[in-house]
């Protein structure tokens, strides 16, 4: 396979159709529609595509090592790679947990052995995921890993003290905390559907939206007396976009610190009202954490996305072998499915609603998450002597979900039978292609 490809009349950012040469891992060359030509370069042709920069997930669960049965690195990379990704950040609650500069280590050198996408570990805050002692968060950020950002999703770092240390910690070195904000006071482990008319004609333990709240009001002020930087996991209700839209005015004016936060696609589109459907009623596969909320957070969270209060889409995919999730719902594993169905998802909701235009897609799947994860081969403008990171979109295109021709070892795919906008037609690595026709290459 020839190493310069040429992409002939993509449409950049869902504009002006144009040709890209890609060589020796970046773009070469950008010229008008046909303007360009190159013998010895493989043609691709992308007319009528969208190219976007490559995707980045800011939440990515790829349970290697210890749950090999549920997902790989690899196969995570392949998942990500159909889904349009060119990186994602791997979530550290592994087994072990990612909290060593060994642990890290050993993630992003299986994630490069893979070669799709580019895997960076997310170290944990505290050790064990314990919420008491922090882990290693120096260790990994000047580990070859160079761990930026720090998470112990899946729990709370609810002790206000311990965050505080965190946030204090990484401001050294320009590094964010990345909270799961579920007040377990508020919230406990058992809690798994959003508390209201739903979770009391279920029978099912609440999970109110003001555990998240507080949680985000606490951080950000947090945030705001260490100067440092907190990343919000998940937002799902809309009285965080209220606490979100108030601290970034705060931000905004002081200067010294920042807050971020990231909604996943499920948040988006599914509604709590489905778990009492005749469809989706006790249906372990709806099961997530924070759980579905009803459509007036779905609203405010789409509102939030489009107008910049929500920075970036994350797929928050969480692979699940069957005997983890086939059980009543209470039991089973929270988590679904989501890299390779969330250009899709974005675009049914955002896109053909006009609360995005491509170019926006790229700003909150591309652009904006690279920059908060500090990956600066990533999320770049598509211009010559730039990383040949993209992704070729059909936007006419279709695509109905079908969990059986899934990439990923799991099944736990709420989208089984949707039919979704926009498809990925081609994915490119600095300039190799992981993804031809839709499928890896």
């Amino acid at each position: 396979m020839s190493d310069r490809i040429l992409v002939k009349g993509a449409r950049l950012l869902g504009g002006a159709a144009a040709d890209l040469l890609l060589a020796d891992g970046v773009i070469a060359e950008v010229g008008t529609s046909g303007g360009l030509s190159d013998a010895g370069a493989r043609v691709v042709d992308a007319d009528g595509l969208v190219a976007l920069p490559g995707l980045v997930d800011l939440h990515t669960h790829l349970r290697e090592p210890g749950r090999e049965d549920a997902e790989t690195i690899r196969t995570g990379s392949q998942a990500a790679a159909v889904g349009g990704f060119t990186a994602v950040l791997a979530m550290a609650n592994t087994s072990p947990v990612t909290d060593t500069a060994e642990a890290a280590e050993r993630v992003h050198d299986l994630g490069r052995a893979a070669g799709l996408v580019d895997v960076q570990p997310v170290g944990a805050v505290t050790r064990g995921l314990g919420g008491e002692e922090l882990a290693e968060l120096g260790l990994m950020h000047r580990s070859r890993a160079r761990v930026r950002v720090f998470s112990d999703d899946g729990r709370c770092v609810a002790d206000a003290r311990v965050m505080r240390r965190a946030l204090e910690y990484v401001k050294a070195f320009g590094g964010v905390v990345s909270q799961h904000a579920q007040d377990p006071a508020l919230a406990g482990p058992t809690a798994c559907c959003h508390e209201g008319e739903v979770s009391g004609r279920l029978g099912l333990p609440g999970w109110p939206g003001v555990a998240e709240e507080v949680v985000v009001a606490r951080d950000v002020m947090l945030a705001r007396h260490t100067g440092s930087r907190v990343h919000v996991a998940h937002a799902s209700t809309a009285g965080t976009v209220e606490v979100l839209r108030w601290a970034k005015a705060q931000a905004a004016r002081d200067g010294s610190w920042s807050v971020t936060a990231e909604v996943t696609p499920h948040h988006l589109l599914l509604t709590t009202d489905l778990l009492g459907s005749e469809n989706g009623g006790y249906d372990p596969t709806f099961k997530v954490n924070p759980p579905l909320r009803p459509q007036e957070d779905v609203d405010a969270v789409r509102a939030a996305l489009a107008d910049g209060t929500i920075d970036a889409v994350a797929t928050d995919h969480a692979p699940h072998a069957r005997h983890d999730k086939e059980h009543a719902f209470v039991d089973a594993a929270f988590g679904m499915l989501g890299l390779e169905t969330a250009l899709p998802v974005v675009a049914t909701v955002m896109v053909e609603s006009g609360l995005l235009d491509w170019a926006g897609v790229a700003r909150v799947m591309s652009s904006t998450p690279a920059a908060i994860a500090g990956l600066e081969g990533h999320g770049r403008p598509l211009e010559a002597g730039q990383p040949a990171n993209l992704v070729l979109v059909d936007p006419a295109a279709t695509l109905t979900v079908d969990r059986d021709r899934s990439v990923s070892l799991s099944r736990n795919n709420p989208w089984h039978g949707r039919t979704l906008g926009a498809t990925v037609a081609a994915t490119f690595l600095r300039g190799v292609p992981t993804v031809l026709d839709g499928v890896l290459a």
